[in-house]
C-alpha cells in the first residue's frame, strides 16, 4: 500500500500542469418564464434562442418556463426580484411594476396610427427606458411589439357602451389600468393570464383585450366568439434578464447573446405581424365574428380615448414619458407626411 501512494505522488509531482485534475465548471443556466403558450411562434424563437445562446463560448444554457408555469406576469416579476427565476418574455404591463414610464409604449390607446409609428417611437424611447430599467436590476435583451390588441367578447361590440356593459379583463397587479379603466366607466376584473379562459366560461368576465395569436393559441375564442377590428393599441414587451443573473457572464458572453437575441426577436417581430391577420383567417373559419368599425364608431372610440388621456397622462404614464412620444409622433408624422407629398 504504501508504494502505491509513493507512485502516486511522484506522478502527481511529474505530470505536466494542463493534465492535473482540473475542477469542474458549473455550467451557468437562466431559469425563464413567459405567459406565451406552449408551441406558440415566441415559444419557438425562444427554442431557438435557447440553441444559439448555448452554442456561445461561455453562454448560458435555458430552461424556458411557457404558458405561465412560471405564473403570470406579476408572479414572474416578484421570483426574478428574489432568484427564483432569471428571465422572462414579458409585455408592457408586467414591466411597468418595474418602472411606469414602460407604458408609454403601450397604455396609450388609439395613440398609434401603424406599426411603422411604434418602431420608430420605440426606437427613441428605448434607450432611456432601458437605463431606467438597469438602474433597477434588470437587463433588456430586445424589445418586441406583436401587433394590435383587438377587443374579443362573449356579445357583439360595435360602440364604447357596449365594451361598459362587459365585465373586462385585465392584468392581476396592473392596479394602475385597473383603476384607470373604473374610472373611464369600464367594468374591470383583475385575474393572471392562466385565468382567463375558465373565467370566462363561468362568466366573472365577458371581455377580453388581447392579440389575435394568443386567442387562437390559448382558445379564448372559443369562449368570446366577437371580435371588434380596432387597432386598440400596440403589445408591446420585451427579453428581460435580472443584472445579476446577466453579471455572471463574460463580457464576450453578454455581447454574443444580446445579438442573438436581438437577431430573434428581430425575426419574431416579423412574423407576427404577418400571424395576426393568418390568426383572425383561421379563428374566423372556426366560428369567430368580426365587427367592423366604420369612420363614424372609430371616431366614437377615439373620442372615448381622448377623454382617458388625461387620467393616463401622470398616472398610468409618467406625464414626461407621455408629452415626449406625443411629440415624437408629432415629429414623424410631419416628415413622413412631407417626403410622401414629395414622391
Amino acid at each position: 500500500m504504501k508504494w502505491r501512494i509513493e507512485i502516486v505522488l511522484l506522478l502527481a509531482l511529474l505530470l505536466p500542469p494542463a493534465l492535473a485534475a482540473q475542477p469542474a465548471t458549473t455550467p451557468i443556466v437562466f431559469k425563464l418564464g413567459t405567459v406565451a403558450p406552449s408551441g406558440s411562434s415566441y415559444h419557438r424563437a425562444l427554442l431557438t434562442l435557447a440553441s444559439r445562446w448555448k452554442s456561445t463560448p461561455g453562454g448560458a444554457d435555458i430552461r424556458i418556463y411557457p404558458g405561465g408555469i412560471a405564473g403570470g406576469e406579476a408572479e414572474m416579476l416578484r421570483k426574478m426580484k428574489i432568484g427564483q427565476i432569471d428571465a422572462a418574455l414579458m409585455t408592457a404591463n408586467g414591466m411597468a411594476d418595474i418602472d411606469p414610464a414602460v407604458q408609454s409604449l403601450q397604455a396609450l390607446p388609439l395613440f398609434f396610427r401603424s406599426l411603422e409609428e411604434v418602431d420608430y417611437v420605440t426606437s427613441v424611447v428605448h434607450p432611456k427606458l432601458d437605463k431606467r430599467l438597469r438602474d433597477k436590476g434588470f437587463v433588456v435583451l430586445v424589445w418586441l411589439d406583436a401587433g394590435w390588441v383587438r377587443f374579443f367578447s362573449k356579445t357583439p361590440i360595435d360602440h364604447p357602451d357596449d365594451l361598459k356593459r362587459l365585465k373586462l379583463f385585465t392584468w392581476s397587479g396592473d392596479t394602475r389600468t385597473f383603476d384607470l379603466y373604473k374610472s373611464a366607466g369600464f367594468q374591470p376584473v383583475a385575474l393572471e393570464t392562466n385565468d382567463i379562459l375558465p373565467m370566462l366560461r363561468t362568466g366573472m368576465i365577458a371581455a377580453v383585450p388581447t392579440i389575435p395569436q394568443i386567442a387562437l393559441g390559448s382558445q379564448i375564442f372559443t369562449a368570446t366568439p366577437y371580435m371588434l377590428d380596432l387597432r386598440w393599441a400596440p403589445l408591446v414587451g420585451a427579453l428581460v434578464v435580472t443584472e445579476r443573473a446577466w453579471n455572471r457572464l463574460t463580457p464576450a458572453a453578454q455581447t454574443a447573446m444580446a445579438a442573438a437575441a436581438a437577431d430573434v426577436g428581430r425575426q419574431l417581430k416579423e412574423a407576427n405581424h404577418l400571424e395576426g391577420d393568418a390568426a383572425v383567417a383561421a379563428m374566423q373559419k372556426r366560428g369567430l365574428h368580426v365587427t367592423m368599425t366604420t369612420p363614424a364608431t372609430e371616431a366614437e372610440w377615439r373620442s372615448a380615448a381622448g377623454a382617458i388621456y388625461p387620467r393616463i397622462r401622470g398616472g398610468l404614464v409618467p406625464a414626461d414619458f407621455f408629452d415626449e412620444v406625443q411629440r415624437i409622433l408629432v415629429q414623424y408624422r410631419a416628415t413622413y407626411t412631407a417626403v410622401a407629398g414629395a414622391k
